[in-house]
């Protein structure tokens, strides 16, 4: 795990650049603040969901960042959503995770491992024939992700309420694994329509028992999926990835007022949130509703470039910057970001795949 030290060429006591500065998250310390987005690559091929080297040199290049948040990796067979995206559910997953936390460590890096369970957007191509789950039997508006022809998301089954218990005991085990798989700590992916999200917001959650009505029981299984990575990992090693943003016909700034007194009682390291920043947005953000409440390290995330990241890290609307495109294309860029140098573009034909075009090729700039 990195220390204080500088890595990837930059001297953090060269920048009075608060990006570039250390930065401690429970039991972390962030060498810098430009942190790596979770980013689905599709590259675990070869059947069982299983990580392989090239991934590990995909993450090694990048151990420069402040943290990697790894791919959403999915909690069992039935979180599944996408192809050819890795687990952490499989003997051969936690040896093959192995492989790349290895090879972060090795070049100086810190990686979490962000867990993942999609809930209603899937298809049962993707869950061998059976029909995806979610809190309420609401299918998803738009089509299944990179299936064709093309189809629209299904009618989920709504989870029994005895199933939940068994959920949660999946990600308590995928902590498990992910801490002897050598990840630093664990990301609970809460945002962008899967799961946990679905479980947050009316549109998606119309149960009348202890997980559905009011804001208290939406965001019940959030915190108690939380309560049992924390026993798992210990506090100071979990985070969560969040997307505050406006719902039809809800006004959620009471919701993520309580998640944010949540997640501070819980006293979990971190939290990323997922916002888009700028104009009208910027005035109606949500996210300052969480930070209101919730004390630990606020990491922010979408869209953003050098100079927005440094303004928010400055006046303390955040504490560090997740970058996503720009990870993909600039294995390097921490110090690209410190340099005010240029940046490599992302060629989105190849964000998705199985090789290693637009995935370990992209250059490294000379001179830094």
């Amino acid at each position: 795990m990195p220390d204080e030290r500088h890595i990837g060429g930059m001297t953090n006591d060269c920048h009075d650049d608060l990006l570039f500065h250390p930065l401690r998250a429970g039991a972390l310390t962030l060498a810098n603040r430009v942190v790596m987005a979770p980013l689905t690559r599709c590259r675990a091929v070869g059947g069982g969901r299983v990580p392989n080297r090239l991934m590990a040199d995909y993450y090694a290049q990048r151990a420069s960042f402040g943290m990697i948040l790894s791919e959403a990796t999915a909690i069992g067979p039935m979180g599944l959503g996408y192809p050819d995206t890795p687990g952490i559910w499989t003997d051969a997953q936690v040896a093959g995770w192995r492989v790349v936390t290895d090879a972060v460590h090795a070049a100086g890096g810190l990686i979490a491992c962000q867990l993942w369970h999609v809930g209603r957007i899937s298809d049962p191509h993707y869950l061998g024939g059976r029909r995806p789950v979610a809190p309420s039997a609401i299918a998803a508006a738009g089509n299944v992700s990179h299936l064709r022809p093309v189809r629209p998301f299904p009618v989920p089954r709504a989870l029994d309420a005895e199933q939940i218990p068994g959920i949660i005991e999946e990600y308590r085990a995928a902590g498990r694994r992910a801490l002897e798989a050598g990840f630093d700590a664990v990301q609970l992916h809460g945002a962008n329509g899967y799961l946990v999200d679905q479980f947050l917001h009316l549109a998606s959650n119309r149960r009348d028992d202890g997980h559905g009505g009011p804001v208290e029981r939406r965001a019940a299984f959030l915190f108690e999926v939380l309560e049992a990575l924390c026993g798992e990992c210990g506090a100071g090693r979990v985070g969560v990835h969040l997307s505050p943003r406006p719902q039809p016909d809800e006004d959620v700034s009471v919701l993520w007022e309580h998640v944010g007194r949540g997640l501070e009682g819980l006293g979990v390291a971190f939290v990323c949130a997922r916002e888009p920043r700028g104009g009208e947005r910027e005035a109606g953000a949500l996210g300052p509703l969480i930070r209101k409440h919730y004390g630990g390290v606020f990491i922010i995330n979408e869209s953003l470039d050098g100079g927005v990241a440094r303004d928010l890290v400055a006046g303390g609307m955040a504490d560090a910057a997740a970058f996503g495109r720009a990870a993909i294309a600039n294995p390097d860029l921490p110090a690209r970001l410190a340099a005010n140098a240029p940046l490599n573009e992302p060629d989105a034909a190849t964000f998705y795949g199985a090789g290693a075009e637009g995935y370990t090729d992209y250059p490294f700039l000379s001179g830094i």
